[in-house]
C-alpha cells in the first residue's frame, strides 16, 4: 500500500516572501519524506486546506505548520476539510513547541547578534486560545533552558503581553539588552512589526531552517503510522 499524500497546511500571507517560504518548506518536506506533498492555506490565500485536499486522490495526511494549535488548527482546518468532502483526511499534530524548532530559534537569535546572558523575548503571533498560549509559554521555557537566560513570551496580536510590553518588562527587571527570538515561521506583517518593539536585536523567522521541515516530516510519519 502506498504512503498517503502529505498536505502541508500553513496560515497564509499577502507577503510574497512568506508564500515563497511556504512553498520552499513544502519542497523540503517532500525531499525528506518522499511523499507527494501539496500546500493549502488556512486563511488569506487560496487554495484553502479543504480545496487542496480535494485535489489529492487517495489517503492524505494534513500537517498543520503552526507553532501552536489554536483556532485555525482546531476549527478552521477541520471545517475546510469537511466542506470539501475530505473529512476522511488524517490531521497530524501541529508543529508546536517541538525541540527542533526551539533549537532553530536559538540559531536564529545567534545569527541576529544575541550574546550570552542577554534577556530574550519570544515573539509569537498570539491567540485567544489558552492552550495555544500555553504552548508558546512552553517554548519560552525550553528556550530559556537552552540559552541559560530569562525568556519572556510576547505576542504580536490578540494576546498579552504584547511584544513591546514584554521588552519593557525585561528592561524593568534590570536587563540592559533584550533580543527578540522569532516564534514565527515566515516573513510577513507580523514579523515586520517586530522592528518597532524596542529590542536590541531581532531574529529572522524560523524558515528556511532545516529543522522546520524535519519537524513537519516527523509529524507526517507519526500520523501516517497511526492511521494504518
Amino acid at each position: 500500500m502506498a504512503d498517503p499524500a502529505l498536505l502541508l497546511a500553513v496560515h497564509g500571507t499577502r507577503d510574497r516572501r512568506g508564500v515563497a517560504a511556504a512553498r520552499r518548506l513544502a519542497a523540503d518536506v517532500a525531499g525528506l519524506t518522499g511523499a507527494r506533498v501539496g500546500l493549502g492555506f488556512a486563511d488569506v490565500c487560496a487554495p484553502d486546506v479543504g480545496e487542496a485536499a480535494a485535489a489529492i486522490e487517495g489517503p492524505v495526511v494534513v500537517v498543520p505548520a503552526f507553532l501552536a494549535a489554536g483556532y485555525h488548527v482546531r476549527v478552521d482546518i477541520p471545517a475546510q476539510l469537511e466542506r470539501a468532502g475530505r473529512g476522511d483526511a488524517v490531521v497530524a499534530e501541529a508543529l508546536g513547541a517541538d525541540r527542533l524548532l526551539v533549537e532553530a530559534a536559538r540559531r536564529r537569535l545567534r545569527q541576529a547578534g544575541w550574546r550570552r546572558g542577554e534577556a530574550v523575548v519570544l515573539a509569537a503571533a498570539g491567540s485567544s486560545d489558552p492552550d495555544a498560549r500555553g504552548q508558546v509559554a512552553g517554548a519560552a521555557r525550553r528556550l530559556a533552558k537552552l540559552l541559560e537566560t530569562p525568556v519572556q513570551e510576547g505576542y504580536v496580536a490578540t494576546a498579552q503581553p504584547g511584544v513591546a510590553e514584554a521588552v519593557e518588562r525585561m528592561r524593568a527587571r534590570g536587563h540592559r539588552r533584550v533580543a527578540l527570538a522569532s516564534w514565527l515561521l515566515a516573513p510577513g506583517l507580523f514579523h515586520r512589526r517586530l522592528a518597532g518593539a524596542g529590542a536590541d536585536a531581532v531574529a529572522a523567522p524560523l524558515c528556511p531552517d532545516p529543522a522546520v521541515a524535519a519537524a513537519a516530516a516527523a509529524r507526517y510519519r507519526a500520523a501516517a503510522l497511526a492511521s494504518v
